[in-house]
């Protein structure tokens, strides 16, 4: 299997530290097929719980603290949340590591860019292994365009939409309430509110739902976006984590479209893409981390239309 190095200290850049590193024995076939050799050996995007340490939320996990992430008025301690989260769901991520050692992952991300629109992607996106999406993407009446397959759907609580029963939900934490709340929607319903109104109640199984590490978080904000923007958007991170986890990484839905405009595929509103203007992420730094991966052949990107 291939492996590659991603940037593991402030002092160098996404790029100067990604470098394939195929073992001898690789086959061929698997070389030619998988393009990217883009998995670690060490995955850290998601964690068991047995993998999350008393030290990680007394170092690591102050991330959200310092930062301010999504600004929360007296969060709850998080060992005591840490703990309660891993009494109500196992957060196994053990099915994203076990596979044959002959077999090539082939991953899309779909992106929610308006360049989608009338791309005719969705046979090829539906012919991957695993389909990742993102926070409200809807499939249903744009199946030409976005493909219907989903594997692992990534939401944080206020981007939460209900899934098909097999799809993976995986959560992003960006403050202590986001864990909080993935126990009470599962149990008691008792928070429907963090700085907008979320659901009280989520019907997904216990066993679908893992959660995106909030030091693997803090990788991504340090050292592949080098701080810039408030924290990461839910894109870089899906970015970013099925390079870690798939052989081969193909996005679609990605950048603006032709005209240059970043509305989502299912909005008609051209300039509904004022979000970048808000500083919370930086839109085009993160864009062109997407372009040189796909220049260096880390990734395939489609453009669309």
């Amino acid at each position: 299997m291939c492996s590659a190095l991603f940037p593991t200290h402030p002092g160098h850049s996404f790029l100067l530290d990604l470098c394939c590193l195929c073992p001898p024995g690789t086959s061929a076939a698997l070389r030619s097929s998988c393009h990217t050799c883009s998995v670690r050996s060490h995955r850290r995007g998601v964690n068991r719980p047995s993998q999350w340490k008393k030290s990680d939320s007394e170092t690591r996990l102050s991330f959200w603290g310092v930062e301010k992430l999504q600004g929360e008025k007296n969060p709850k301690n998080i060992n005591e949340t840490i703990k309660e989260l891993f009494e109500t769901i196992s957060g196994d991520g053990s099915q994203l590591q076990e596979r044959s050692s002959s077999m090539c992952r082939r991953c899309a991300v779909v992106g929610n860019s308006g360049n989608l629109r009338q791309s005719h992607y969705g046979q090829d996106i539906d012919s991957h292994d695993f389909v990742l999406r993102m926070n409200r993407a809807p499939t249903v009446g744009f199946e030409s365009d976005v493909g219907s397959k989903t594997t692992h759907h990534f939401v944080y609580p206020e981007s939460f939409k209900e899934l098909p029963e097999n799809v993976s939900m995986i959560v992003i934490p960006f403050k202590t309430l986001d864990l909080r709340w993935i126990v009470s929607a599962l149990t008691t319903g008792t928070i429907n509110h963090t700085y907008v109104p979320v659901p009280r109640k989520i019907k997904v199984k216990k066993e679908k739902i893992l959660v995106y590490h909030p030091d693997f978080l803090k990788y991504v904000f340090d050292h592949w976006l080098q701080r810039h923007g408030r924290y990461p958007s839910t894109g870089i991170l899906s970015v970013v984590f099925a390079l870690h986890v798939c052989d081969e990484v193909n996005l679609y839905g990605f950048g603006a479209n032709s005209k240059g405009h970043w509305h989502h595929y299912w909005e008609n509103n051209p300039s509904a893409g004022a979000f970048r203007q808000t500083g919370v992420h930086d839109g085009d730094f993160e864009s062109n981390i997407t372009s040189t991966l796909a220049a260096v052949n880390k990734i395939h990107l489609f453009k669309g239309r």
